[in-house]
């Protein structure tokens, strides 16, 4: 049986980076990784704050050009033909860089002319994406009457006008509601189904969980794990954790005594454990914790694990 959201990948290479850097003066923000994204799948970069992951998808639509190493998208180096890798991206950015003085229709029918499209052409074009994003009665308003999830969509369709093969999307769903979030999901997943292959930056883990095939976690410019989702938490956690609400530094100790390993936070205990019921029972009935919680593994302690819990500047 398949998740939802899955569909049956390509084995074709649509996107190959070998030894890709780039740095800005004396500062390293991505430093000679390798990755390859196959066709029709979403392929997911995950990390901190200034971990790499924009950097490296803006080579890859030709925002920025590599310092080393090597960039090819759809067969072309993106350094050698940038012109010919754009016109067959979408990209959706982080920012809302809409037209304040159009309406929804004329967001799209403009921004056709970068691509060489025709008049008529880019009406019906319009008028396909306004239905596919559930957007038609708006057509006529003004942008900054829409709300945030709204303003996402048309930032999606307007980077599905020219039918591209890559759909990019940096970080699609901060700020919005679970409604909104979950309505671009949805688009995400019929993109895929009709054979875009996505690549997608979020700070979300249930988000990057639910949509991607495949996925990096990057944390100083590098790659630390790259896999499926679920596999990565199969390899890294296991299928249970248990969370100890504690802050006795001799609960320490008492866990080690018994051969337990853990992680520990300012306020809590993690332990990670492939069945975690015997386990469970013993801390529970030991008397030291406060609370002491057994849940299913995820991807945020997957992520948590390779880059550590301490706050970033």
């Amino acid at each position: 049986m398949r998740l939802k959201g899955r569909t049956q990948v390509s084995h074709e290479i649509i996107i190959q980076a070998r030894g890709l850097r780039k740095t800005f003066r004396d500062v390293v923000a991505v430093d000679g990784i390798d990755f390859e994204v196959r066709r029709q799948e979403c392929f997911g970069f995950l990390g901190p704050n200034g971990a790499g992951k924009t950097t490296t998808v803006r080579m890859a639509h030709c925002f920025m050009a590599p310092t080393a190493g090597e960039l090819r998208v759809l067969g072309d180096d993106v350094t050698q033909h940038p012109r010919r890798v754009k016109a067959q991206l979408g990209v959706c950015p982080q920012d809302n860089n809409l037209d304040p003085d159009l309406t929804v229709f004329d967001n799209l029918r403009v921004f056709a002319r970068y691509f060489d499209i025709g008049a008529g052409r880019a009406r019906r074009r319009a008028e396909e994406l306004l239905a596919f994003i559930g957007m038609t009665t708006r057509r006529n308003a003004a942008v900054e009457d829409l709300s945030g999830g709204m303003k996402r969509r048309l930032l999606i369709a307007r980077a599905l006008l020219n039918e591209p093969k890559v759909l990019i999307l940096d970080e699609p769903t901060t700020g919005l509601d679970p409604q909104a979030r979950h309505q671009i999901w949805e688009t995400v997943i019929q993109l895929k189904k009709g054979g875009t292959t996505v690549l997608l930056t979020t700070h979300y883990m249930d988000e990057a969980q639910h949509l991607c095939d495949r996925l990096v976690i990057m944390d100083h410019g590098r790659i630390l794990l790259e896999g499926p989702p679920q596999q990565l938490i199969r390899d890294h956690i296991g299928a249970n954790v248990i969370e100890i609400d504690s802050t006795d530094p001799s609960f320490a100790e008492y866990l080690r005594s018994r051969n337990i390993a853990f992680e520990r936070s300012a306020t809590h205990y993690y332990i990670f454990v492939k069945d975690g019921g015997r386990e469970f029972r013993e801390l529970a009935a030991c008397g030291q914790a406060e609370a002491c919680v057994l849940r299913t593994a995820n991807l945020e302690d997957v992520f948590l694990k390779a880059t550590g819990r301490e706050l970033r500047e």
